[in-house]
This record gives C-alpha cells, structure tokens and sequence, in this order.
C-alpha cells in the first residue's frame, strides 16, 4: 500500500486536508469514494478540513465550535457558551448535538453583542424567534434547533426553566417519508458490481439500518446461530436487536472471506470504520448505475423496510422494535405510504 501524507491548507480560499502519495489506483478510487477533488497545480488529492475527515484519516480533532467563534463574542457570553459545551459533555450528549447547540445557541449570542444573553427574558425570546422567522427565513427544523439549544441552556445550564416554558414552537411540517419500490431495490443492488457495496446497502435494506449503524456495526455483533445482529448504542444510546436476513447470509461469509476485516464489519482503504459520506456516495452511484431518477437519500432504504414490513403484514409495534423507536407514533407514519389498505380500493372512476 502507498505511503499517504497529510497536511493542512487553504484551497480557493477554504481550509482544506491535502493528501499525498505515490500513484495508486487502489487509493485513487478510495478517494474518489469519500468525494476528494484532484488539484493539478498541487498535485494532491484534497478534501474539506472538517470533523468527519479529520475522524475519518486519524487526524487531531477540531472543537466543536472553533476558537473563532469565542473570540467574536463578549466576555460574558463566550463564558455562557463555555458553560453550555462543559455541561453537553457531562451530559453525554453526542459531538454532533454538541455541535449543533454549540452553533445554534452562538448564533443567539452574536446579535447580542455586549448584551448578556443572562439577562434576557420571554419578550425578548418572542422578538428573538420572530426576527429568526421574518427576516432570516430559516427553516422550521432549524427553528426548533435554535430553540432546543437555547431552551437546554436555560434549563440545565441556569436552571431556570420557567421562561422557556413561554416560548411558542412552530408546527413541524408533517413529511410522509420517502419510499423505494421492491423492485427499484432489486436493479439498485444488481446493478452494483462490488461486493462490499453491494452488502452494504443490502444491510441497510434487509435490516432497516441507518447508516451510522452500519458502519458501526462490529463482526462481533453478528449472531449466525441465532440469525441476530446487535445495533449497539444507536440513536439514543439504545441497544436493539434485529433479524440477520437468510438471503444474505452466504454472500456475508464470501465478503469476510475475501476482505477480512478486523474489528468494524466495513472498515475503509486505512481501516477503521468506513466512512458514512462513503457508504451515502456508494448509495448515490448504485441509483444513478440502476437509472432511478428519484430524490431520496440512503435513508430511504430504511423507510422501504418499514414500508414493505408492514405491507406484508407485520404487525406495527413489531416494526417499531426492529426500529428502535420510542414512540409508536414515529413508526405509524409508514402505515400512510403502505399500499397495504390502499391496494384494495378502487377508483370510482375504474368503476364505470
């Protein structure tokens, strides 16, 4: 295998990872699978300088927020989003909610300039929020971001969880989800070549994994015998259990046969996990190999397992184990893209 090097730089005047090595057409595709871009002038492979590849090549981490980020605020304020980061950690929260409070609630804190975001009260909250709504235009999911944060800020950081108790929350938009025919699946799979990406998207499908799951997922987790695979500390550090497909069982063992991971069932060109931006990009050349003009994203192979779980009538507090979600109303939603019911009705127009 090349030697790769690393190194830090700017690039069309963003911060960039350079990656350099001697001519190999193994790591060419290996970068060409993560999105790295080639620059002639350089002659180096480059990639965006952010958390996921500083993880994903074993790089020294970026904080959460970056330093610049304190440095434009007061003071007073640069010591309350301090506070909120220490107290996300001793929570336990996950680095990537971590950094969503971290930048939504900094984004309270830079219009506030001098003022201390302490001494704001429910009017202040109001005219906050609108000002989000009416002249920064942003989403009903970044709303309820923003008011999350600052809402976990009052409430764990101050402890005073009166005030937020007044903020008023937009309605989440109410999205069925995106669902994958049977067959639209079958020529996405066929149409892939590689076993390893194949039998990544066949596990996301045939399990209704997300994708963090897979490639979290450790041989170790695998139970042949009983026909299970353990998703561990998954979305809410939850543990569940779900079924290991028959169908995929022989194709299974000729992969570890043939690629012998160590540790991670998936493991990238320079081991360790394999990246989920990579399993997105194998998701996207698989639909675009099998000429399936839809916009979805890979997620929606796990929305088509509970969807056809359901049309093959599973009972739907089955599917929400295998899910793992908390509430069976989260899993209900697919009870509304299921032809199951529907199938059976006719047009009154096929009537006449």
């Amino acid at each position: 295998m090349a030697e790769v090097s690393y190194s830090f730089g700017t690039h069309n005047n963003k911060n960039v990872i350079w990656i350099r090595y001697n001519y190999d057409r193994d790591l060419n595709k290996e970068m060409a699978a993560i999105s790295a871009r080639w620059s002639a002038s350089q002659k180096a492979w480059y990639v965006p300088d952010n958390a996921h590849f500083r993880q994903l090549f074993k790089l020294p981490s970026l904080p959460p927020v970056g330093k610049a980020v304190f440095q434009k605020l007061s003071s007073e304020n640069a010591k309350a989003l301090e506070a909120l980061r220490q107290t996300l950690v001793l929570k336990a929260y996950s680095p990537s909610t971590q950094k969503t409070y971290m930048t939504e609630f900094a984004q309270l804190l830079y219009i506030l300039k001098d003022v201390p975001v302490q001494s704001l009260d429910a009017v202040r909250f109001r005219s906050y929020f609108l000002y989000c709504i009416e002249k920064l235009k942003i989403s009903e999911n970044q709303l309820h971001s923003r008011i999350n944060a600052i809402k976990f800020y009052w409430e764990q950081v101050l402890n005073r969880p009166k005030i937020t108790a007044e903020i008023p929350r937009p309605k989440k938009p109410s999205n069925l989800p995106k669902v994958l025919s049977k067959e639209d699946i079958r020529k996405m799979l066929n149409a892939l070549e590689n076993p390893k990406h194949r039998l990544m998207l066949a596990l996301c499908y045939g399990m209704g994994l997300r994708v963090s799951e897979v490639v979290n997922m450790k041989i170790t987790d695998i139970d042949s015998n009983r026909m299970q695979v353990l998703v561990e500390a998954a979305k809410g550090k939850k543990d569940r259990y779900v079924n290991l497909p028959e169908s995929i069982l022989k194709d299974l063992r000729e992969y570890y046969k043939s690629f012998k991971p160590q540790k991670y069932l998936f493991e990238g060109q320079h081991g360790g996990q394999y990246a989920k931006r990579s399993v997105q990009a194998v998701f996207k050349h698989a639909m675009q190999k099998a000429r399936i003009n839809k916009a979805v994203g890979i997620h929606a192979l796990r929305h088509s397992y509970a969807t056809h779980l359901h049309e093959y009538g599973t009972d739907i507090t089955l599917i929400q184990k295998l899910l793992g979600h908390n509430d069976v109303k989260t899993t209900q939603r697919y009870t509304h893209v299921s032809n199951r019911a529907l199938s059976h009705i006719k047009s009154p127009l096929d009537r006449h």
